[in-house]
């Protein structure tokens, strides 16, 4: 279709519109912050006219670089005296402006040479940026130096140390350091997804938002957190209740997510039962929630974020580490006992965190251990799990949250194994 249009026009004008529309909007975004302040630099005019200069300069240099470079230093000098006038006129200053020219001058080069996807991104860019100051500055303060480092640390790790990582199996039990430390990034990325959220939302929302959140990160904090705190508020105990549920359903989901990345043979057998599961958790969930209405104030429940930050690098090597062990037991368990001891082992590690042995039977199943057998122990595993969530519910929430989140979730975990029926028959 753009082949077509430029048929309609020369290729030079095409440009020259695309220059002066991109530098249009960021000028007009900065002529809008400029109404009822002091100072500012540019406007409607001005930001069109540096894109042209931008444009004209990368035209009359053909592909030479240097001439571009030093139209960027000048107007980089008309930048520098723009602050200086803004910082001897004003108490508060900012960059914000002088920068949005710079880089309107880049998007006339670049059109230029036709890059025109780069461009566009980096006038849209720009305009998120610019517009969404008081957005980005508050999410900012949402968050501490703490969890700053604590992400760029993770990165370091995950774009750094990932890719050097030996893609190959060692030893007798056939550990995979690459696939390792991967089953680690993609399970702490969607952890950390989920407890962003928690922090953006603060609590707002009411308990099945936050159940949602936090089942994506552990069904099993997240329903000890609402079994607790239904002991403070015991007028609300359907809320806490259709709460857990969601959580649980969520769980599920986040169990396909994980089996479709990590071994597509094996989610083939179960990702339909567990979207299912997971689906009947949520809406019996939200439903169970709306059986009394709910007085508890939405602002009053907070996230119930997991242990710690997820991303933090010790808690990223422990999980490796749980990892590797649980993918030797499960190796051990397949030679000696055959799959009753796999079965055994999923309904132990049902008691714990499913996680980790889940994910050790996604890089063994079809191989070391057959497909039906990881499948059953998969469901085992999750029934356990919804089972023990029901006893924390008992045991933390007042009388009537925890009997009616203990019988509903040991119920979830009957309704969690109906699939085995179809894998042993």
């Amino acid at each position: 279709m753009s082949s077509q249009f430029l048929s309609w026009i020369p290729l030079e004008a095409f440009k020259l519109l695309m220059v002066l529309f991109l530098s249009f909007l960021i000028g007009l975004e900065r002529e809008e912050h400029k109404i009822g302040k002091g100072y500012a630099f540019g406007g409607v005019r001005t930001y069109p006219l540096i894109g042209l200069i931008g444009y004209s300069i990368a035209f009359l240099s053909q592909k030479q670089v240097l001439p571009v470079a030093i139209g960027l230093a000048v107007i980089g000098g008309f930048m520098m005296i723009s602050y200086w006038h803004k910082i001897t006129s004003s108490k508060r200053v900012g960059l914000t402006s002088e920068m949005a020219g710079l880089a309107t001058y880049v998007v006339g080069a670049l059109v230029y040479h036709e890059h025109f996807w780069v461009a566009s991104a980096l006038a849209i860019a720009s305009l998120i940026l610019l517009e969404f100051k008081s957005f980005l500055e508050g999410l900012a303060r949402r968050f501490s130096a703490e969890d700053i480092i604590t992400f760029t640390k993770f990165l370091f790790l995950t774009i750094v140390i990932l890719p050097i990582l030996d893609n190959q199996k060692f030893g007798i039990f056939a550990i995979n350091p690459f696939k390792t430390w991967l089953v680690v990034v993609t399970v702490s990325t969607i952890s950390y997804s989920s407890f962003l959220l928690q922090r953006v939302i603060k609590g707002k929302g009411g308990i099945t938002l936050v159940a949602l959140l936090g089942g994506a990160c552990s069904s099993t904090i997240t329903t000890v957190a609402l079994a607790k705190k239904s002991s403070l508020d015991r007028q609300n105990s359907s809320s806490y209740v259709g709460g857990m549920i969601v959580a649980a359903g969520m769980m599920y989901l986040r169990l396909a997510l994980l089996l479709k990345i990590f071994n597509p043979g094996l989610a083939k057998q179960l990702i339909v039962p567990f979207i299912i599961l997971g689906i009947i958790g949520i809406v019996g969930g939200f439903l169970r929630s709306l059986k009394k209405k709910s007085t508890v104030n939405p602002d009053d429940v907070q996230p119930t974020p997991p242990k710690g930050n997820p991303l933090e690098l010790k808690a990223a090597f422990s999980f490796a580490l749980l990892f590797i062990i649980i993918t030797m037991m499960t190796k051990y368990m397949i030679n000696y006992f055959g799959s009753k001891g796999v079965y055994t082992l999923a309904a132990i590690m049902g008691i714990t965190d499913v996680d980790p042995f889940i994910l050790s039977l996604t890089q063994s199943a079809g191989q070391s251990v057959p497909l039906t057998v990881a499948s059953i122990s998969i469901l085992i595993a999750a029934a356990s799990n919804n089972a023990v969530k029901g006893l924390y519910a008992l045991i933390f929430g007042d009388r009537q949250t925890g009997r009616q989140g203990f019988y509903l979730l040991l119920l979830f975990s009957f309704l969690g194994l109906f699939p085995l029926l179809s894998q042993i028959f």
